[in-house]
């Protein structure tokens, strides 16, 4: 079976069982910073506190930093894809500094669309974060893309 049959067998498969995930403020901090975000709620706690959340809160793509676990099968290349989308939604608020989470991922799909240069791959992965009592904090939807060039390399 070569990488992309895997890839179509592997859809509606998820990760093993969650991976807890904690929101740390220095993580989110550096986080701000890396993406030159400078909004107070992620860094500053008295405005944080004032604000209408009561405390510091992670950025809106912070999810994208945490672990998920791995699905049994998938093999990521080393390098060649290509990053198509990325869509995180939220259950009413953002996430909070100190808010532990549980976190799994799921294949949810693979597909092929034909384009000028060849025969496009997608990938497509939802992570999801949940709190202790297993309600959704986030969903987060990834679309990567397998170019003619990584088929190629694949043996696809």
């Amino acid at each position: 079976m070569n990488i992309i049959e895997r890839w179509r067998s592997l859809v509606g498969a998820r990760s093993q069982k969650p991976v807890a995930n904690v929101i740390e403020r220095g993580a989110v901090r550096r986080f701000a910073e890396a993406i030159g975000d400078p909004n107070p709620l992620y860094v500053d706690e008295a405005a944080a506190k004032a604000s209408r959340y009561g405390g510091l809160v992670a950025p809106p793509t912070f999810p994208r930093t945490l672990e998920y676990g791995r699905i049994e099968g998938m093999d990521w290349p080393d390098a060649g894809m290509i990053h198509g989308e990325h869509q995180v939604s939220y259950a009413g608020r953002p996430l909070l500094v100190g808010e532990e989470l549980l976190c799994y991922t799921q294949f949810e799909d693979y597909y092929e669309k034909q384009s000028r240069g060849g025969l496009l791959g997608f990938i497509v992965m939802e992570r999801f974060g949940e709190g202790p009592n297993r309600e959704r904090r986030f969903t987060m939807r990834d679309v990567a893309v397998i170019t003619p060039a990584l088929r190629k390399a694949l043996g696809a």
